[in-house]
């Protein structure tokens, strides 16, 4: 190997322990290894004592001798391979024995290799060389990231554990940040795995280079030191910082850190822009082993990330006692579904020229046996963060569809039921598969099924996602686009989906008919709707100045609590009952 060689190099910086009784073979073993370049040596005469010195020198690398008084080296070798942490340790046996038992015995305990008494410099050289090369080889795999060459989360959460025990030793803090890539799911679902790759790559990069520790808060300033930097799961990486000044200085590694990542990144020719989320966590305060530390470094990046993402977060109690609270919903979630603690509700939408029921939005809502009506904004996105947005999305679908299929069966003839669905069940495989089974098993027609899409959802791979809508549509539903001009779509978005409908946000309503900017915006939005062949809801209506207003200017349909507030199904089927009876003067003329 040449000396040269930085993979040669590192090996000399390898501590190599030596348990031998006799003190002229430690100092022969030693001053030959000296002449090949390694400086770091634990020698070991009383061999009593040589399990407890492993455990505190952990050595790279153990020259054992067989034949020693009180403990001899099988002993030894069965003691260190009993420990967990030494279970791989190179063990190179020093013997003048012959006795080809004891080479097997040794071997049966795990030895690694052997070496005879005397030493031959060039063998000794050669083997120690060979064994420490093959344990860099071996530790490389099990301990560090082969994508980016990072340390892994099982060598990080050794060192953390070793960092935080010297912070105690030394009565200093030591800080935990946990980074997360924001979004990152989404370049492996539109630029693909290999895209995604070569983030992770160029974020490690700029990881190292943005936690040097001669730039971490100031030219000359060593206050603050990088203990680690990892990459712990997928998208995530994590940074150990210790010093004086880790803590003060926390928040400015952190805002260094998603300025680095929130520079673009050039793929294929394109920039991507990310952003992170970052948690903290302090030792001995947040937690005074890896573990729990790690735990709470997450639970603040999660809780940055709800936050808005691009940011950072120390660790808090009650940022605890809220992600237990968000943890036990998930549970009562699952266990809602289950307990059939779910309920529909119909909201009317109305006919604007005849007032005639022509269809509904159910709406979902939540019976907690103990906490009563819970909030769909509460519950809603915790469904959509735990995975649970897609069973109770599919529940919802079903319900929707055979309430349905009952009041067109009752006389409302071509009802239609709109659903609200979420991004996670368009990603969903079974989605599709879902749709044709509620409209089988209710026997509804698929025209009357709409599927209320929000604006966010049409964000991402366009195509990709036009072709999903298509598909679905070709079963014979359409598609409603809800809250229309609070998010991000276009017209070239309109142009490319398959929108059968608009609905204006109730917010657009609120000063209709008396703020003419108001006035003007609605009135642009039926227009153009209109003109791209779609129909056009207004929800949210309140007062009969709104619906005079929509109905001057051809709105379509009207929902609100002008005509009625969401309704039970018991409820909502008195409301339809009431549209087939005829009018008083006309009953009275029957008469």
């Amino acid at each position: 190997m040449d000396p040269d060689d930085p993979h040669f190099s590192q090996l000399k910086t390898s501590t190599i322990m030596l348990v031998d009784d006799e003190p002229v073979m430690l100092e022969i073993v030693q001053a030959l290894l000296e002449e090949e370049g390694y400086r770091h040596f634990v020698a070991v005469e009383d061999s009593t004592q040589a399990v407890a010195k492993l455990v505190d020198a952990n050595p790279d690398m153990l020259l054992l001798d067989l034949d020693m008084p009180q403990v001899d080296g099988f002993q030894v070798l069965q003691r260190v391979r009993e420990l967990d942490d030494f279970a791989h340790l190179p063990i190179i046996i020093l013997t003048a024995s012959e006795n080809p038992d004891n080479k097997l015995k040794a071997l049966e305990l795990g030895a690694t290799d052997f070496l005879s008494k005397p030493v031959d410099p060039s063998e000794l050289a050669l083997r120690v060389r060979n064994t420490l090369s093959a344990k860099a080889y071996q530790d490389h795999l099990a301990y560090y990231d082969n994508l980016t060459g990072l340390p892994n989360r099982l060598l990080f959460i050794d060192q953390l554990d070793k960092g935080i025990f010297q912070a105690k030793r030394d009565d200093r803090s030591l800080v935990l940040l946990d980074i997360g890539l924001d979004h990152f799911r989404n370049i492996n679902e539109s630029l693909g795995v290999h895209c995604g790759d070569q983030i992770l790559q160029t974020v490690a990069s700029r990881l190292t280079r943005v936690l040097r520790g001669s730039d971490l808060v100031g030219r000359g300033d060593t206050s603050v030191q990088i203990e680690s930097t990892a990459r712990t799961g997928g998208d995530e990486f994590s940074v150990v910082l210790h010093g004086a000044k880790s803590v003060e200085n926390a928040s400015i590694v952190s805002r260094r850190v998603l300025e680095a990542i929130k520079q673009p990144f050039s793929l294929e020719g394109n920039d991507v822009h990310l952003t992170a989320s970052i948690g903290i966590a302090v030792a001995p305060d947040d937690g005074d082993d890896a573990d729990t530390l790690f735990k709470h470094a997450v639970s603040a990046k999660d809780f940055a990330k709800k936050q808005g993402k691009d940011r950072y977060q120390f660790y808090s109690s009650e940022m605890e006692a809220h992600s237990r609270a968000l943890m036990q919903m998930a549970s009562d979630l699952r266990a809602a579904l289950e307990k059939n603690q779910f309920e529909l509700y119909y909201q009317p939408q109305v006919d604007a020229v005849s007032g005639r029921v022509i269809g509904m939005e159910s709406l979902i809502r939540w019976f907690h046996p103990e906490n009563g009506l819970v909030s769909p904004m509460e519950f809603i996105p915790v469904a959509e963060e735990m995975g649970l947005i897609v069973p109770i999305g599919e529940w919802v679908l079903h319900q929707a569809c055979h309430r349905a299929s009952e009041w067109n069966a009752a006389g409302h003839k071509d009802l239609k039921v709109s659903v609200n669905v979420s991004a996670n069940q368009f990603k969903d495989p079974g989605f599709k598969a879902s749709i044709v089974s509620a409209l089988l098993s209710s026997s509804l027609a698929p025209r009357n099924l709409i599927l209320e899409i929000t604006e966010s959802m049409l964000m991402g791979d366009i195509d990709q996602l036009a072709d999903l809508l298509r598909e679905i549509k070709s079963l014979g539903v359409s598609f409603s686009l809800d809250d229309f001009g609070t998010g991000y779509s276009s017209l070239s978005y309109l142009k490319k989906f398959p929108i059968g409908e608009l609905k204006i946000d109730r917010s657009f309503l609120l000063e209709v008919p008396a703020n003419n900017d108001d006035n003007s915006i609605v009135r642009a939005i039926i227009a153009m709707a209109h003109s791209l062949g779609q129909v056009v809801v207004a929800e949210g209506v309140e007062e009969i100045e709104q619906l005079e207003f929509l109905r001057q200017h051809d709105c379509d349909i009207i929902q609100g609590y002008y005509y009625s507030k969401p309704l039970n199904q018991p409820e909502f089927s008195e409301y339809l009952a009431a549209q087939l009876e005829p009018p008083q003067e006309c009953q009275s003329a029957a008469k």
